[in-house]
């Protein structure tokens, strides 16, 4: 199929294609139309008033259990099938192995497990962090002086995508305000989880992988790819996983 012919207009279009590639970025990246966003009518990405569009389906989506949603293309958010999550997570592991991870992104990940899921704002106070995203703060001891916050709603969200691009922590699901008339409305809150909470038959990984090493899963997903877009360089095909 050409990635540069789709465009998608239904939930069951997108599923459909994440299944029949197994890998799908939702923004722009290296590749040139391969991403949710570059195949979507601008008008229908973020839905509106009166449509819903791929920005709201990503609950429904996760929901149905046939693939796992993250920030795990640089950083940036898109779906992997199940068919595809073994490969990728014995791969990521090894790059970003959580003994590696920093103690902070450790403490996250400790409470998540502990918790099984987390909505994003609960996991931040659980773990320590502060809901604002200011870098610094006023020294409690005197009043006139500003100190560094190192605890703040922005390095949380940089340890919970680095704990994603290891696929340690996943999204489970999406989770919204209700209005008084009982219609839902803002982004969204996120509920994290982890993919041995959400998908435990795929654990332990190396059963799941037939005892493929990381390297191995990684070019079994390389050649995939290669085969899905031969016109794309090899180099950023590997850039992206």
């Amino acid at each position: 199929m050409d990635r540069f012919s789709i465009v998608i207009q239904r939930q069951e279009q997108l599923e459909a294609l994440i299944k029949e590639w197994g890998f799908l970025p939702f923004f722009k990246n290296g590749i040139a139309g391969f991403s949710i966003e570059e195949m979507t009518p601008p008008e229908l990405l973020f839905g509106d008033e009166m449509e819903n569009g791929p920005w709201q389906w990503k609950g429904p989506i996760i929901g149905n259990w046939e693939s796992a949603y993250g920030k795990f293309f640089q950083k940036k958010a898109g779906y992997i099938s199940l068919e595809w999550l073994s490969d990728f997570i014995n791969w990521r592991r090894s790059l970003y192995p959580l003994k590696k991870e920093t103690k902070d992104a450790r403490h996250i990940h400790e409470v998540l497990v502990e918790n099984e899921s987390m909505l994003s704002k609960q996991l931040k106070v659980a773990s320590g962090f502060t809901l604002s995203r200011k870098k610094s703060k006023f020294n409690p001891d005197d009043s006139t002086e500003r100190i560094v916050n190192k605890k703040n709603g922005m390095a949380f969200d940089a340890l919970i995508a680095q704990l994603q691009m290891g696929t340690h922590v996943c999204i489970a699901d999406f989770e919204y305000l209700v209005s008084k008339k009982g219609e839902t409305y803002g982004w969204g809150v996120a509920r994290y989880c982890t993919p041995e909470a959400m998908f435990p038959d795929l654990f332990p990984i190396k059963e799941k992988v037939d005892g493929r090493t990381p390297k191995q899963s990684r070019n079994r997903i390389l050649d995939h790819l290669q085969g899905l877009f031969p016109d794309v360089e090899k180099k950023k095909l590997e850039k992206l996983i």
